[in-house]
C-alpha cells in the first residue's frame, strides 16, 4: 500500500469518527431541545403568566411574580453591563493595546468568561448582600452585569480590531481627533460585531441561576422594589423542579420552554446580525433623528 493511499484512508477514518462524535452529540442535544418542546408546550397556558403563585399544594395560578422579576433583574444588568462592557473593549482595542496594564486587564477579562457563575454569585453576595443583611434583586442585576461584562468587552475588542488600520489613518489625515475616528470611523464600522457580542451576553445571563440564588433569592409576591428578594424565572423554575407537587413541574415544563425559545432567539437575531447587515435602515434613521 503506498503513501499516498494511507493518508487517504487515515484521513477518511478520522473524517468518519468526527461525524459520529458530531452525530452523538447533536442527538442528544436535539433529544433534549424535543423533550423540552413537547412538555414545556403541553403545560403552556396563558394564566402562567399573568397569574401569581397559588398556595403550595393548591393547583392552578402562575409565575408572574417570576416573569417580571426575571425582566427586571435582567433589564437592569444589561442597562449596566452593555455601556461598561463596550467601553472596556474601546479601551482594549484602541487605547491599550501596547502597554502591560492593559495585558493585565484582557488576561482578567478573559479568566472572567470562564468564572463559574456560582462563584460571582457568592462574591457579590458579600458584598452587596450581607452587608445589608438581606437578599435583594439589586445585587442579582449586578452579578449578572458582571457575568455580561467580559463577553461584550472581548467581543467589541475582537471586532474593533478587524477595523482596517487604513480607516483610522485616512480620518486622521482628514484632522479628526482620536476620539472622532472611535465614534465616527470605527464603531460605525463594527457596529453589528458589537450588537453580536450585546445579545450573546444577553442571551447568557437570561438563563442563569446559581448567582440569583445568592443574590436576588425568590419572592412568591410581585415586587419591584430592588431593595427587597425578588423573583426569578430561573430560581423559580429551580424550587418548582425540586419540589414534590406535580402541577409546579408542569408549570416548571412550560417556563423552561419559554425562556428557551427567548435565548434561542436572540442566539439566531445575533447570528444572523453577524453574517448580514440587516440594521443599516435603523441606523440610518436614528442618524437623521439625532
Amino acid at each position: 500500500m503506498s503513501r499516498k493511499t494511507r493518508r487517504k484512508l487515515l484521513s477518511n477514518f478520522m473524517l468518519f469518527v468526527s461525524f459520529l462524535t458530531a452525530a452523538y452529540g447533536i442527538f442528544w442535544l436535539f433529544w433534549i431541545l424535543g423533550s423540552l418542546v413537547v412538555n414545556g408546550f403541553r403545560y403552556l397556558t396563558p394564566e402562567l403568566v399573568y397569574l401569581d403563585p397559588t398556595p403550595a399544594g393548591q393547583e392552578g395560578g402562575g409565575l408572574r411574580p417570576a416573569f417580571v422579576g426575571h425582566l427586571i433583574i435582567t433589564s437592569l444588568a444589561t442597562v449596566m453591563g452593555v455601556p461598561v462592557g463596550i467601553m472596556a473593549g474601546i479601551y482594549f482595542a484602541e487605547y491599550g493595546r501596547h502597554s502591560k496594564f492593559f495585558m493585565t486587564l484582557r488576561q482578567i477579562t478573559d479568566i472572567m468568561v470562564s468564572t463559574p457563575s456560582i462563584l460571582m454569585g457568592a462574591v457579590i453576595y458579600a458584598v452587596l448582600v450581607k452587608p445589608v443583611g438581606h437578599f435583594n434583586g439589586f445585587s442579582g442585576s449586578v452579578a449578572l452585569a458582571l457575568l455580561m461584562l467580559p463577553v461584550i468587552a472581548i467581543t467589541t475588542d475582537e471586532m474593533l480590531k478587524l477595523v482596517p488600520r487604513e480607516m483610522r489613518e485616512a480620518a486622521y489625515a482628514l484632522g479628526a481627533y482620536k476620539w472622532q475616528v472611535i465614534k465616527g470611523v470605527v464603531m460605525r464600522a463594527a457596529r453589528v460585531g458589537i450588537l453580536t457580542g450585546v445579545l450573546l451576553g444577553v442571551a447568557r445571563i437570561a438563563g442563569e441561576t446559581a448567582p440569583l440564588l445568592f443574590t436576588s433569592f425568590n419572592n412568591n409576591v410581585l415586587t419591584f422594589d430592588l431593595r427587597d428578594p425578588m423573583a426569578s424565572l430561573t430560581v423559580t423554575m429551580f424550587n418548582y423542579v425540586m419540589g414534590p407537587y406535580h402541577y409546579w413541574h408542569q408549570q416548571s415544563w412550560a417556563a423552561a420552554f419559554i425562556l428557551t425559545m427567548a435565548v434561542l432567539i436572540l442566539s439566531i437575531i445575533a447570528r444572523v446580525l453577524l453574517h448580514r447587515n440587516l440594521l443599516e435602515p435603523l441606523f440610518y434613521i436614528v442618524r437623521s433623528i439625532t
